[in-house]
């Protein structure tokens, strides 16, 4: 490829158009004249899935064997950089050798609820572990030549409607919670390239959204790489690239490229931000393109190390009277659907073809343990099974200790779908009881990827949470139970008692047209602490085999110093956590502490070690509304540091100058001072907004281009109120089997513009304008503009394919090849 310069000064506005929008699923636009080639883009969050045959972006057709690692959301329990960074040079591996060019992940949207349905691809409700984590996936993957796309750029926390939805948030919660995260893997990692989410923020979708792509992604961040729309998120075409974003995936056909020719032949778009965006996805493509041999992948080290990340991301929450480990030679009886058919990741777009699976019944035989047997005892779509449960107490009876595998069922935790509550299946938890019953001696092994409800903790002994612990999670969790690996998995998120404990109940997922972020910052750990409600298990924590004590405490504005002392019998780990608080009167809303800090400790038994943390410039910052910059406040902090946020034995304070004087907060604030936020009335939200909020609900008239799909039950037509009861049944019968149908929640979840942009170019804007005349009681109206829309719609896209065709110097489409996109 020539210098970008060059290149985007010989291109035609056509040519930079086609550019900014895919050639089908997974590729870009090549231009051969001057030798631009396509790159390949794929899912990857923990795996890479390279689809094969006909392709689509919910994982549900085919792709090529990969390494499937644990979820996000476990490996943030490692609280381990380098290991994070480690699984992202295996990723970036795997992808260079399937001829992956960009890898779309990892995803860090902040955990505002546990009831988010795709919270098993993110790392944590905090955004300090968050960004740290993503940043060494991304040096990681991208030391392998390989673009990273962090996700979902942002204020993405539901799947309800996800496409549609408007995130309603002040300007100090959207900084220091939803975009601090970004931020730190943007400043730390320089990724190439950046995925936006298909929500809107504030009232303007986010790829389409200047404050977020230009003031603040671009101006005060820094970024310098290409900005993607999630697979069909794109909205507005130049709506998009004026606002900063780069390239529009998948192919939208050439609907796109014709408007975005027309706004700048019109005036509307100003052909130097075409420019601008144009440069952006050359660039890229000369960063993924730079490697001339691609990588070879060992996939027994792949699986070794994916084992040893379960082990390690494995959090040990109960264990009394040390019944773990277990000796050699413990004889044990395998229970549970889950210890013969592991769920080891989750449903939707990062679905992975691993290179095999082992679970607990396969993987028990390599180990000193002696299996007494095993028993399924449930059955997986949670209807109850007296004989089953029957076999598994006789099970238990013949066995010094049973294992039991319990867990979240698929249809709990879907893309595109958020969870109905925190419990787990009632048969899972009657199989416990019975089986404790049987034989008190009881290990529950959980898997899932979030918290559950526990009123049944008691009934077990010991307690490990695996979450989704990728192809080697049976392995992994051996490996603890034995004793092989000590415990030193922490929690990333809390557990609360209750769903009705939570921050954001009744409120998640929103219905309406906007999700209103009334708690403001008081999301996981900020909002129990800081109001004093009692969790199941707090953010931060774990048990080992061994102990750990935490002595000479000194502090200072830049860093924090203390003693880690091994105070057990054993090897082992512990994650040593600096919590920052200020005392006293403040002029600025906060939580009672926040993390600033962490630090990963391998101690041998007896051992000492000093470890020092750095406070950088995000340990006492806010962001001031007013001055519409990062401010910290003159006073006294609190520097608290311990194993979790609510075992703290070590506390110091600091006095600060700051950059803004102290003072009373404002009163009409005074409904948040305490994080009393579950029920913020009117007045107070928008005086933390700042204004008025939006209308929430919506409007009883016409649907229109961005209206959900599944308001089709209100429909005007009553065509279009059978087309929905018809798909309606799908759905319902898809989830009665216990696998959600993506196709269906994407639709549902997804606005009638979907139909253009997914299309391929099969369908236009035009097109779906027409529909929308039918589907709003003019039905042979609708009908005739239908049939003409496509018409005009096939012929504009054969002349701009042409156009372009020529333009270009291409002298074939490969969207008829590989990779071409469903009809």
């Amino acid at each position: 490829m020539k210098d970008t310069a060059q290149l985007v000064a010989e291109l035609s506005v056509l040519e930079k158009a086609a550019l900014l929008s895919g050639e089908n699923t997974w590729e870009t636009r090549t231009i051969d004249r001057l030798s631009v080639p396509s790159i390949w883009m794929a899912d990857g969050p923990h795996g890479i899935r390279r689809q094969v045959g006909s392709a689509d972006h919910l994982g549900i057709n085919g792709s090529e064997l990969a390494t499937c690692f644990p979820t996000s959301a476990t490996v943030a329990n490692t609280w381990d950089e380098e290991l994070a960074a480690e699984i992202g040079a295996a990723l970036g591996r795997e992808a260079s050798s399937q001829g992956v060019n960009v890898l779309l992940g990892p995803g860090l949207n902040i955990k505002r609820s546990p009831l988010g349905g795709r919270n098993f691809e993110y790392f944590s409700e905090d955004p300090e572990l968050s960004g740290r984590l993503a940043a060494a996936y991304v040096r990681g993957i991208q030391s392998e030549g390989v673009a990273t796309t962090p996700k979902h750029f942002a204020v993405n926390s539901q799947e309800l409607r996800r496409m549609v939805t408007d995130s309603v948030v002040d300007e100090r919660t959207l900084r220091e919670i939803y975009l601090t995260a970004f931020e730190i893997v943007v400043r730390e990692a320089n990724p190439w390239a950046i995925m936006t989410s298909y929500n809107l923020i504030n009232g303007t979708y986010a790829h389409e959204n200047a404050h977020l792509l230009r003031d603040i992604l671009r101006d005060e961040w820094g970024f310098d790489g290409a900005v993607i729309t999630d697979w069909g998120g794109g909205n507005g075409a130049a709506d998009g690239v004026r606002a900063g974003g780069t390239l529009e995936m998948p192919s939208p056909g050439f609907d796109s490229v014709r408007r975005i020719v027309a706004a700048v032949d019109s005036g509307e778009l100003d052909e130097a931000d075409l420019d601008a965006r144009v440069s952006e996805l050359l660039n890229l493509v000369a960063r993924v393109t730079a490697r001339a041999v691609r990588a070879s992948v060992d996939q027994e080290a792949h699986h070794a190390l994916a084992r040893r990340a379960a082990a390690e991301s494995a959090v040990l929450l109960r264990n009394d009277d040390a019944l773990l480990p277990l000796a050699s030679g413990t004889r044990v009886a395998l229970i549970g659907d889950f210890a013969e058919t592991p769920r080891y990741q989750g449903s939707g777009s990062s679905l992975v073809n691993p290179t095999r699976v082992t679970s607990l019944v396969d993987a028990i035989g390599a180990t000193d343990l002696d299996l007494a047997g095993f028993a399924r005892g449930c059955r997986r779509d949670g209807a109850a099974d007296a004989q089953l449960v029957a076999e598994a107490v006789a099970a238990a009876k013949r066995a010094d200790v049973a294992v039991l595998a319990l867990g979240l069922p698929e249809i709990a935790e879907s893309e595109g779908l958020d969870r109905s509550g925190l419990s787990l299946p009632d048969a899972q938890v009657q199989l416990l009881r019975a089986v404790a019953a049987a034989n008190p001696r009881t290990v529950v092994v959980l898997s899932g990827g979030g918290p559950v409800a526990m009123p049944w903790l008691r009934d077990a002994q010991a307690l490990v949470h695996g979450y989704l612990g990728g192809q080697a999670g049976a392995e992994g969790i051996l490996d603890v139970l034995t004793g092989g690996v000590n415990p030193a998995g922490r929690l990333a998120e809390t557990l609360p008692i209750a769903l009705g404990d939570t921050p954001t109940v009744g409120r998640f997922p929103s219905t309406n047209r906007t999700a209103e972020y009334r708690e403001g910052p008081f999301i996981g750990y900020r909002y129990y602490d800081t109001r004093g409600i009692e969790v199941t298990f707090p953010f931060g924590f774990g048990l080992s085999y061994t102990s750990f004590a935490y002595s000479d405490l000194s502090v200072s504005e830049e860093r924090v110093t203390f003693t880690v002392t091994n105070t057990g019998e054993t090897a082992g780990s512990d994650v040593a956590q600096v919590y920052v608080g200020k005392t006293g009167s403040s002029r600025v809303l906060r939580p009672s502490r926040e993390l600033k800090g962490f630090a990963k400790v391998h101690l041998e038994p007896g051992q000492s070690r000093e470890v020092t943390i750095e406070l950088g410039e995000r340990a006492f910052r806010f962001f001031d509304v007013e001055s519409d910059a990062w401010q910290t406040e003159a006073g006294e902090y609190e520097i608290a540091v311990g194993p979790n946020v609510a075992d703290l034995p070590l506390t110091a304070m600091v006095e600060l100058d700051g950059t803004v004087a102290s003072g009373a907060l404002d009163s009409t604030l005074e409904w948040y001072r305490t994080g009393d936020i579950r029920n913020v009335p009117d007045d107070a939200f928008e005086a933390l907004l700042g204004r008025r909020a939006p209308e929430a609900e919506w409007g009883s008239g016409r649907l229109g281009f961005n209206d959900p799909i599944d308001r089709l039950e209100v429909a005007r037509s009553p065509l279009a109120r059978l087309a929905f009861r018809i798909i309606d049944k799908r759905r319902r019968a898809a989830e009665a089997k216990g696998e959600p149908d993506l196709n269906i929640l994407f639709m549902f979840n997804g606005p009638f513009r979907v139909i253009s942009k997914m299309s391929g170019g099969l369908a236009t804007q035009r097109l779906t304008e027409a529909l929308l005349t039918l589907v709003n009681g003019q039905t042979f109206r609708g009908l005739g503009r239908v049939i003409a829309a496509f018409l005009r719609g096939r012929r504009a896209e054969k002349r701009t394919r042409d156009s372009f065709r020529a333009a270009a110097g291409n002298s074939s489409n490969r969207a008829d090849g590989a990779g071409k996109e469903d009809d």
